[in-house]
């Protein structure tokens, strides 16, 4: 089994519940956005601010080439989750939103409803017994979306 698949089935095995489930289609793809807004919100060095460049940004590289080497598909899947994520972002601040108060108000909003997914499906988040569930969430996420467009990951 390759380890891709090996993530998302371990991963799997705590998101059975359907009311789990369904929170976790909202809050896990949410939480991805709103770490994203926190980075970006993180003050730069100038020569960062010169060239445009936040801690999100940065941080996203190393990120995205984890999610490529588990799965082209969930890579590629996970850079348009990422634009989307930049996309509003840049929508927030067009609209002279506080990006790292509507990102954190979002991010405690929405763990508070994974734990109570967690609480109704009767079992602790994976992330409990190894931290690259952080990451595998998102690629969860997205296998339930290829698999409906009949794309392999």
């Amino acid at each position: 089994m390759r380890e891709v698949e090996r993530l998302i089935t371990k991963y799997g095995e705590s998101h059975t519940n359907r009311t789990n489930i369904m929170i976790h289609a909202v809050a896990v793809p949410a939480i991805y956005f709103v770490t994203i807004g926190l980075l970006w919100s993180i003050p730069v060095p100038e020569f960062m601010q010169a060239m445009k460049i936040t801690f999100a940004h940065v941080l996203v590289i190393p990120t995205l080439y984890y999610y490529f080497k588990l799965s082209g598909p969930i890579g590629a899947a996970m850079t348009l989750l990422t634009l989307g994520a930049f996309g509003v972002i840049k929508l927030l601040v067009m609209f002279n939103i506080s990006v790292w108060m509507f990102s954190l108000g979002l991010f405690v909003i929405m763990w508070i409803l994974q734990f109570i997914g967690h609480h109704v499906e009767g079992k602790k988040p994976s992330f409990f017994e190894d931290l690259r569930y952080l990451l595998i969430g998102p690629a969860w996420w997205w296998v339930h979306w290829l698999k409906r467009v009949n794309i392999s990951y």
